[in-house]
């Protein structure tokens, strides 16, 4: 009796102490701990409608198609089918439109075509594995090659949201008739990350609805665009169906193809998808919500590449052949449509403002979103969300306004820039392409769901074309900007680098095998993470 007395004040002793006394704290913090993209109170349910008596959970075939669960996987694929429709996008519309006319229709068909294939890759790894592509990077690669790809990707997005905020000025610079400048749209601007901040609290679902207002008003725009200046059905159609290109207008073709896939996007579609709560250990529901999503971003993109096709034919219409082709700008486009076709109902110029502002508005919100993921994925930052929000928004407002002070009344300078930007992020695509198609081939990581020798031969053959495309755009921007001794062996140094570590990364992946790849860090999934039926 005694003993067992003592046994009993032991064991209140043991619990006080555990009472009183702080946890130890772990060497490393679980995978389910981490960052994630969303909180699980902050997910989607997806309800089986069509469920029976054990809800078909076992079966190997996804579940068979309903309405109403498409509508509630809604959402992501909009999202990021705002990247094809950036500032940056338009311009390159605009340009190709006024300089190629409707020859390089067929090529934006395709050019979307291959965006569509990428985007669903992305979509693929973060519904298989729950991690979105930044967390998995972290894991994958060593910790020199994941700062420089998080350098990379932070890089990227800095110049892609230079050039949205920059577009949403000019449209509120038109739309303002000029009172106000170009530096007080940028401030307005700005002002939309705490739009975004609040919009999160109330939800996923509203934050997408506002989306879908923005995509309908750039929709609803620059259709009205398209039948207001009425351009050649017969020209559209031969411009889809056959293919043409001239030695006049490879630089636009380039253009096109380049602004498909933009860095940032890649890591945000990824982290998207998890927005839906689904059961990543059923093989059926995996394949049923991949199902979706590519319904759902064929949609979003057909809508992207119809709205791309109506500013591309409408600047064909008015400039195609004329002087003033080579000169037009995103700063100088509305007033070059105003003066071309006039005003109606409602002024062109102001028609083209709200498309604008819309694009720019959009884009420069999902940028803040990308950021989020990136700098959360690469860091694992425990960080409040609008803490993140705040500094991915101040790294590239700073620029940004030092960038519409310095360039305020000079329109052909800051085409010139706008350029640079475009090369800048023509750069970066290596660095998201290429962990991507790693990450997606690995059955360590992908389990069943890896792609298979076709579709990693035609993805990898997407991402060649694009990176060849890209370097040419890269050494003819360079060949006409490039002067100087001292900047000429800066540039052949930055690109040895730049073309060295493009090879590790092809290395380190399945695709070609490499001595460098069996000394890398490979990643290492938790159970739950596997796909097997259960």
């Amino acid at each position: 009796m005694e003993n067992d007395v003592k046994v009993i004040n032991n064991n209140d002793k043991l619990e006080e102490a555990d009472r009183l006394l702080p946890p130890q704290s772990l060497p490393s913090i679980p995978e389910d701990e981490s960052e994630s993209a969303f909180e699980s109170n902050e997910k989607i349910v997806i309800v089986d409608f069509e469920s029976t008596g054990d809800g078909g959970d076992s079966a190997t075939a996804a579940p068979r198609f309903s309405w109403r669960k498409l509508w509630l996987f809604t959402g992501p694929g909009f999202l990021m089918s705002i990247a094809f429709l950036d500032p940056g996008n338009l311009e390159g519309d605009l340009q190709a439109g006024a300089i190629a006319g409707y020859s390089l229709l067929w090529l934006l068909m395709w050019a979307t075509a291959m965006g569509l294939l990428i985007q669903m890759l992305s979509a693929r790894v973060g519904v298989v594995t729950g991690r979105h592509l930044a967390e998995l990077c972290r894991d994958e690669y060593p910790n020199w090659a994941r700062y420089v790809l998080w350098s990379m990707a932070e890089i990227a997005l800095i110049g892609a949201d230079i050039q949205e905020v920059i577009g949403s000025a000019i449209a509120i610079q038109i739309l303002s008739r000029g009172v106000l400048p170009l530096w007080a749209g940028v401030v307005i601007t700005a002002s939309d990350c705490f739009l975004f901040l609040f919009l999160e609290n109330y939800g996923v679902r509203k934050l997408e609805a506002v989306f879908a207002v923005l995509i309908a008003t750039m929709g609803l725009s620059f259709a009205w665009m398209f039948g207001e200046t009425k351009p050649s059905g017969k020209e559209l159609l031969i411009g889809i169906l056959l293919p043409r290109l001239s030695s006049k207008t490879i630089r636009q073709a380039v253009g096109v193809v380049g602004c498909v896939i933009m860095p940032h996007n890649v890591f945000l579609h990824s982290a998207l998808v998890q927005s839906r709560e689904i059961d990543p250990k059923k093989k059926s529901r995996v394949q049923e919500a991949l199902n979706y999503y590519l319904i759902e971003s064929s949609i979003a993109l057909f809508i992207s590449f119809m709205i791309n096709l109506f500013v591309t034919t409408v600047f064909a219409k008015g400039f195609y052949g004329t002087e003033k082709a080579s000169n037009i700008g995103l700063v100088n486009a509305g007033q070059y449509l105003q003066e071309k076709f006039g005003g109606g109902l409602l002024p062109i110029l102001y028609i083209w403002g709200i498309g604008l502002l819309a694009a720019g508005q959009s884009s420069t919100i999902t940028g803040t979103y990308a950021g989020q993921f990136i700098m959360g994925g690469f860091l694992n930052l425990r960080l409040k969300k609008w803490m993140r929000a705040v500094i991915t928004r101040s790294c590239a407002i700073v620029p940004t306004m030092i960038v519409a002070i310095v360039f305020n009344t000079s329109e052909a300078s800051l085409d010139v820039l706008n350029e640079w930007l475009n090369v800048l992020q023509s750069v970066q695509i290596p660095f998201a392409l290429l962990p991507l198609l790693t990450l997606v081939s690995k059955e360590e990581i992908m389990g069943d769901f890896k792609i298979g020798p076709i579709l990693q031969r035609i993805a990898w053959t997407v991402a060649a074309l694009v990176m060849i495309i890209n370097g040419y755009l890269l050494l003819d921007f360079f060949v006409s900007e490039v002067n100087g001794i001292m900047f000429g062996v800066t540039v052949s140094v930055w690109t040895t680098a730049y073309i060295a570590f493009i090879i590790y990364l092809i290395s380190h992946s399945n695709f070609i095998p490499s001595p460098w790849s069996s000394s890398s860090t490979s990643i290492e999934l938790p159970k739950r993470v596997s796909v097997s039926d259960s």
